[in-house]
């Protein structure tokens, strides 16, 4: 076993180190327990032994199952992939600006592609960041939508599909960024007053100043918040009055989705939006800082094949 202590820096060193799956097991030990005690996922006890050769724990607890291994309790429960697979695989794509595809990741880790998108997907419910703080300050709101576009389809494709203009066949996202912060973004149904309006109030504290486009959506926000709006057909920045910030996020997202996925079902769209949203809002971080960080978030989560593909509730 290497010194646990090592902290990997570049890919390589991932792969090197990840590849002893002592590193992998103290790694997400120290994870999973920070105080150094190990505790049954099922009953929460610390009564529990390591059976080295099986690479499981035994619970001394009264309950239907006494043996545990590490994934248990994690995205990674279930899953026949090692953690000398699972582990560089979250260096990737925490790691990677504008994403890595399932069928690259496939051939990379010798699994199927379909293997490596389930990985991928697992990966990014672990890359949620959701919290219940406000934004405030200089804020920026502003809406894209997704999807493909008509001059790249085939044309069958492009007359089953784009039913109209603008994007009547696409799916609008919400984006909020604070200035020098974070963002956050939402799939919506539409763009609509209502649904602009809420989403707004919900995420920015009362009293910030707000910039926005000339979108009719936004009129209201003037009796809550200091709201000033651009207008793209006139100009892109007036002084402080702009969403350069959000149109630098929407350019990186849809390189992404364009350039590396290719083509994402809207039913996803959310897992890929919680992707870019991380890197961006962890973008001043080293590339071990945002792995540990989402390496931490593995816990207590838990997403099935079932659940993925939408055959359960």
């Amino acid at each position: 076993m290497k010194n646990i202590n090592f902290t990997p820096k570049t890919l390589l060193e991932a792969v090197n180190f990840f590849a002893d799956y002592e590193n992998c097991r103290q790694f997400l030990m120290d994870a999973r327990w920070p105080d150094g005690v190990v505790r049954c996922p099922t009953c929460g006890s610390d009564h529990v032994t390591y059976m080295e050769k099986t690479r499981r724990w035994k619970c001394y607890g009264k309950h239907a199952r006494p043996q545990f291994t590490l994934k248990v309790g994690t995205v990674f429960e279930d899953s026949p992939i090692p953690l000398e697979k699972w582990l560089p695989t979250l260096w990737l794509i925490v790691n990677y600006k504008n994403g890595i595809s399932s069928y690259e990741l496939g051939r990379a880790l010798g699994v199927t592609q379909k293997s490596a998108w389930f990985m991928l997907h697992r990966l990014r419910l672990a890359m949620q960041t959701g919290s219940i703080m406000k934004f405030k300050g200089e804020v920026e709101v502003d809406e894209t939508f997704i999807g493909g576009k008509a001059r790249n389809m085939h044309k069958q494709a492009r007359i089953r599909r784009i039913t109209g203009t603008g994007g009547k066949d696409k799916t609008p996202v919400v984006g909020i960024l604070e200035r020098g912060g974070r963002v956050r973004t939402t799939v919506v149904k539409n763009r609509k007053k209502s649904t602009l309006d809420a989403i707004v109030r919900s995420n920015v504290e009362p009293g910030s100043a707000i910039y926005t486009d000339t979108l009719p959506s936004y009129n209201d926000l003037a009796n809550q918040y200091q709201h000033e709006m651009v207008d793209h057909a006139v100009e892109y920045v007036r002084d402080k009055v702009h969403t350069n910030g959000l149109e630098n996020f929407w350019s990186l997202l849809k390189r992404g989705l364009r350039g590396t996925y290719v083509s994402v079902a809207p039913f996803h769209l959310f897992r890929y939006l919680d992707e870019q949203s991380f890197r961006y809002n962890e973008r001043k971080e080293d590339d071990f800082t945002r792995f540990k960080g989402v390496l931490s978030q593995v816990v207590n989560q838990r997403l099935t094949y079932d659940q993925l593909i939408g055959a359960t509730a």
